[in-house]
């Protein structure tokens, strides 16, 4: 039997209406929809080959099947897929990026942080699929209300290097009398390195020049959270 590998794919323009992902959203509503339809809407057109639902379902057996594990796709990673450029890359990557902000955003709307789970809900969402560390700062008035965050760094699988100088003249600008420092261990090992505790110290000695106050740094990975408040590593 010889198969003609070189047909056409079938567009979803030629499907029925009612199986067209974008058709199906507007009449029937987005809960309709499976994950690789709503993916399909992402990529907004398929390759030569395949359809955009097609090219949808490939990219979530790569993560199989799991949007978290879809999360921490790069975009170098989308685009060893047959079909996957610069474009579709970049529109998957942005959509989880707004899915993590979204699910932080009610913790900004709160805007008081004043234990250390309130810190880990805050930032959990947003390191949640780093594949190397990154250490952020959430800059708080003396009420500990939330000014401002900023990721002040990102490194490899087990460091970062943060400079201090670029915290405090930012916590310096907009008023901030209160930090609270953040950063993911990728490995899943909630205990901080010597070298954690000794960053920690020194940027609570730092702050007390400036009487800017240190509250905790807070580790977060899939396993929860450390807090080196609660665990007494900040006196």
């Amino acid at each position: 039997m010889h198969i003609n590998v070189n047909l056409p794919h079938n567009s979803i323009r030629n499907w029925s209406p009612d199986d067209q992902p974008r058709e199906k959203l507007m009449y029937k509503g987005a809960a309709t929809l499976s994950d690789a339809e709503l993916l399909a809407i992402l990529l907004n057109n398929g390759s030569r080959h395949k359809s955009a639902l097609t090219l949808a379902r490939e990219i979530l057996a790569t993560a199989h099947n799991n949007l978290g594990e879809l999360g921490k796709l790069n975009i170098w990673q989308l685009k060893k897929l047959r079909g996957i450029g610069n474009a579709k890359a970049v529109a998957v990557v942005a959509a989880m990026e707004l899915a993590r902000r979204r699910q932080a955003g009610y913790m900004r709307q709160k805007k008081v942080i004043r234990h250390a789970i309130d810190a880990a809900l805050f930032f959990k969402p947003l390191l949640a699929d780093y594949q190397q560390e990154a250490f952020y700062v959430l800059f708080l008035n003396h009420a500990s209300r939330v000014l401002h965050y900023r990721c002040i760094s990102t490194g490899g699988m087990c460091a970062t290097i943060v400079d201090p100088k670029l915290i405090f003249r930012e916590a310096l600008e907009i008023g901030a009398s209160r930090l609270l420092l953040c950063h993911n261990h990728p490995s899943g090992n909630l205990t901080p390195s010597f070298a954690d505790i000794g960053l920690t110290h020194k940027l609570k000695e730092a702050g007390k020049l400036f009487d800017i106050t240190i509250m905790d740094h807070i580790i977060v990975s899939e396993a929860g959270y450390y807090s080196m408040a609660e665990e007494g590593k900040i006196q």
